[in-house]
């Protein structure tokens, strides 16, 4: 028996329980956490936005230590420290065999397994996949890659999600260049790595927005050289940072209608809008096709960074081991498991950047 935190149902409190777990059969690993971040796409879970079957044990960034392996599990042993991947790629899928990893079409195919059981025997999901919010867990092989070495294991739960999106948005979507402009809007986990990723890349100007003044100090750690309070005239204030002709590059981690349009606006003609944010299908955001003539701006979206997790996090690793990339900066609160429902709240108030569970 292990303790998680379960959601009984779409727009249920999360409750803080315990869990059987059972053996790992072949191919499955079993995983005792260092770490989970708490990230808005498990909000989104919650309230319905996107859907998984329930009840689950929801939490998909995160790192530790394996307890045990089962039959045929090779790239892993005992006692190895490992970071979550929600999103293993099957890689024989029409997109893999393109090298699209991220949209690989069995990515989810695991989340309607059961995963664990309650008390009182009901049957649970493993909300994407890894169900990282548990003393322990039990994932398919894939789920599972080494953890790099020097990197410290709690601040690695941050590559499995935060990390490999705001930096795969900046260097696989938006293929940032050196000297280029860049605004990023929203200021949390996502963007904070966004932010750091442009600063890596050699970007000139770089702008981030958010509702909060309180994130301006954490914007400008992450590399920002300047910051705009979101408003009506934000892409007015980002193009008067940018010489009058908007950013190279936007990159929207929040997920609402208004902020994408704001984005759009806020790029230079010719330019490249990458939507990272997830947002509802009530979120309608709206062109007239004179201005996509006119502006010939690229918006693209953008599944976990366009990333390979395998191929990025050797990558991120020596970023974070020469001093380029700061992980703890990314985090605002160090939590236990009980404290994800406050991390949820704080969120919803646009309060903080990552909530960290540590073990």
């Amino acid at each position: 028996m292990v303790r998680a935190a379960v959601l009984p149902s779409v727009g249920a409190p999360l409750e803080i329980t315990g869990i059987s777990l059972p053996e790992p059969g072949p191919g499955q690993v079993r995983v005792r956490l260092a770490a989970a971040g708490v990230c808005h796409s498990d909000l989104s879970l919650s309230d319905g936005t996107m859907r998984v079957p329930v009840p689950a044990v929801l939490g998909h960034e995160g790192a530790g230590t394996v307890l045990a392996v089962g039959e045929g599990v090779e790239h892993v042993a005992v006692g190895d420290g490992v970071v979550l991947n929600w999103a293993p790629s099957c890689g024989t899928c029409h997109h893999c065999s393109l090298g699209e990893v991220w949209l690989c079409t069995e990515a989810l195919a695991g989340v309607g397994r059961v995963h664990a059981t309650t008390p009182d025997g009901t049957a649970l999901h493993p909300g994407l996949n890894v169900a990282a919010f548990a003393e322990e867990t039990v994932v398919p092989a894939g789920c599972v890659l080494p953890a790099p070495e020097g990197v410290d294991l709690t601040d690695a739960a941050l590559l499995g999600c935060a990390v490999l999106t705001g930096y795969g948005a900046v260097h696989h979507a938006s293929r940032v260049r050196e000297g280029e402009s860049v605004a990023v809007l929203g200021v949390g986990g996502v963007g904070l790595a966004a932010l750091q990723s442009a600063r890596i890349a050699g970007a000139g100007t770089i702008v981030a927005v958010d509702v909060s003044p309180e994130k301006e100090e954490l914007a400008r750690r992450a590399g920002a050289t300047d910051y705009v309070l979101a408003s009506d005239a934000t892409a007015k204030e980002v193009r008067r940072l940018t010489g009058g002709r908007g950013a190279d590059v936007a990159v929207e981690c929040v997920g609402r209608a208004a902020t994408i349009r704001a984005a759009w606006d806020a790029t230079r003609r010719g330019g490249r809008t990458t939507v990272v944010g997830i947002g509802g299908k009530d979120q309608q955001v709206t062109f007239n096709a004179l201005e996509i003539f006119h502006f010939g701006r690229t918006l693209s979206g953008c599944v976990y960074g366009n990333s390979d997790p395998a191929a990025d996090l050797p990558v991120l690793a020596e970023h974070v081991r020469e001093g380029r990339l700061d992980l703890s900066a990314l985090v605002t609160d160090r939590i236990p498991l009980d404290g994800i429902p406050a991390a949820f709240d704080a969120m919803r108030q646009r309060r903080g950047a990552r909530s960290l569970v540590v073990f």
